[in-house]
């Protein structure tokens, strides 16, 4: 007898890590694709119980909502000195800064460098969707040139407040940090990249090798005033060009 379509049902196992709660994100936007492959991870390491999240100011700070493992808040930039903090105090957990491209390039790009420049063992993933997420749409350091915010509504002028920051090449001038990737989420393929470099930052950060450094190219359809499916489109043909995904560095 031949199968049809309709006979065939999809089941969706949620992760144990990932919080059975409806979602605030925004339709189309990628951090709750991070949040749902992190916690799989999470999972697949066996970590659960031994995992320390810290997520500052920004979209992000509601990471505590949906992963379910313990957390830690941190000011708005100070992500990486609170991580630093615990993974010394408590070496024997994983600890994960999440944080956004306003935070950790702008108010935190000290505690974000000097952590990576000391080889801190702990793992970034770092969400990098052009823009300030929850105060507005205003530019933030990675906001591509001409790109039009709420601070520049005649789009990024790059003589006046200069080049979008790209954070893989900035850590990537270090001597210490042992990982660092550039991914996406605007399509499957990239979604499955990008999980693989998280469990290896993670796994890293197990075997005690030392700072890794994720960037995830995300969307923020709300802000940027499109769709989800021209927000993806946009990451694809605009962001990705100027930020080349790829591995920068893996010791």
């Amino acid at each position: 007898m031949e199968a049809k379509a309709a006979d065939f049902k999809y089941v969706y196992d949620r992760p144990k890590s990932l919080v059975d709660v409806p979602t605030h994100y925004c339709p189309g936007c990628g951090h709750g694709i991070v949040h749902k492959i992190l916690a799989e991870v999470i999972d697949e390491l066996g970590i659960r119980d031994d995992t320390i999240v810290v997520a500052p100011v920004g979209c992000s700070v509601l990471l505590y909502n949906y992963i379910d493992v313990d957390g830690c808040e941190a000011a708005h930039g100070r992500a990486p000195a609170v991580a630093t903090g615990l993974k010394r105090v408590h070496k024997d957990k994983v600890v994960i800064s999440y944080q956004g491209d306003g935070d950790l390039l702008a108010i935190g790009t000290g505690e974000a460098i000097h952590a990576a420049n000391r080889g801190e063992n702990f793992t970034t993933i770092f969400m990098n969707n052009a823009i300030y997420g929850m105060t507005g749409g205003q530019m933030a350091p990675t906001t591509m040139e001409n790109q039009v915010t709420k601070t520049t509504p005649y789009g990024r002028d790059t003589a006046d407040v200069g080049f979008p920051i790209r954070g893989c090449e900035l850590v990537n001038t270090l001597e210490a940090p042992v990982f660092i990737e550039r991914c996406a989420v605007y399509d499957v393929k990239h979604v499955l990249k990008t999980k693989r470099a998280i469990k290896k930052g993670l796994q890293n950060q197990i075997e005690g090798k030392g700072y890794s450094f994720i960037e995830v190219l995300s969307m923020c359809p709300t802000n940027w005033g499109i769709s989800p499916v021209k927000s993806a489109e946009w990451v694809k043909e605009v962001m990705e060009p100027y930020y080349k995904l790829g591995n920068f560095r893996d010791l």
